[in-house]
């Protein structure tokens, strides 16, 4: 079984940055794509980023500009690095693996407050 660590978020200021980081216990070196989604209260869960194998980035268009994802390849992990963070942000942040099967982590808070 698959698991995904995730590391990071907290509580930021308004303005601030923040920095998600997901490894994955076991990757595909052929094809995966991983990414971070996130769910706000009384939202749907919602794609930030992913990225893929061939390196491809996604964002949504709500982060663009603000976010980067890359790929460790060394830790099988992505990191989410985000600034200028708004109230909006704030959100569970669930780390997402996609191969063979699919795999989500366990969710990590993320709280922008003044």
């Amino acid at each position: 079984q698959v698991q995904l660590v995730e590391s990071g978020g907290g509580t930021v200021s308004p303005g601030g940055s923040l920095r998600l980081s997901c490894a994955a216990s076991e990757r595909n070196p052929n094809f995966w794509l991983m990414g971070w989604y996130r769910q706000a209260p009384g939202k749907q869960r919602e794609l930030v980023a992913d990225l893929s194998k061939l390196g491809t980035p996604m964002y949504a268009d709500s982060v663009k500009g603000r976010a980067i994802i890359s790929n460790d390849n060394s830790k099988n992990a992505v990191i989410l690095e985000m600034n200028n963070l708004k109230l909006e942000d704030t959100a569970v942040y669930y780390c997402n693996l996609q191969q063979s099967q699919e795999y989500w982590g366990q969710g990590i808070q993320v709280t922008v407050s003044s």
